[in-house]
């Protein structure tokens, strides 16, 4: 589970979207951003969460931050992230290349409403330097159960 793990959903799913790989690592919002030389906010992160025992996963802007009191009003708890070994055995990819395409175990997928602020973004694609461009309505219509807005913008 990994990069082609995503590539086969990818294609399966959304052909037309081909997956970007870089030389440069795209593991952090910041690497992101400077190897597909956009605005950090255009980078979609993946945040791999539990809550009360659930593990569910939010889609935001890359430079959103979750908002614990919005995501404990939204989901009915208190989110707290996993840890990576916990991360790749529920998603199937590492932390930095953790995505929403071709999860090792289902889980319910949101996209945060910050994701909205940009006509594309840039989820990662199951490994340290690839992505996926792809317009926000598009991205929660593959993945998304619902759009959420857990979380808070920079100042």
């Amino acid at each position: 589970m990994t990069l082609e793990t995503a590539r086969a959903w990818l294609a399966a799913h959304a052909p037309d979207l081909p997956v970007i790989e870089t030389e440069d690592r795209t593991s952090t919002v910041a690497e992101a951003a400077a190897a597909l030389g956009v605005a950090p906010g255009r980078i979609a992160k993946s945040l791999a969460l539990r809550v009360d025992g659930a593990v569910l996963l939010v889609v935001a802007r890359g430079d959103a931050r979750l908002d614990n009191q919005k995501s404990k009003a939204e989901f009915g708890g208190r989110p707290r992230m996993l840890d990576a070994g916990e991360t790749l055995a529920h998603t199937g990819h590492p932390v930095g290349g953790v995505c929403p395409f071709g999860l090792a175990t289902a889980m319910p997928v949101y996209c945060d409403v910050s994701l909205r602020d940009y006509p594309t973004v840039f989820p990662a694609a199951g490994s340290l330097n690839s992505s996926v461009e792809v317009t926000p309505a598009r991205l929660a219509e593959l993945v998304s159960i619902r759009w959420v807005d857990v979380c808070r913008l920079p100042d």
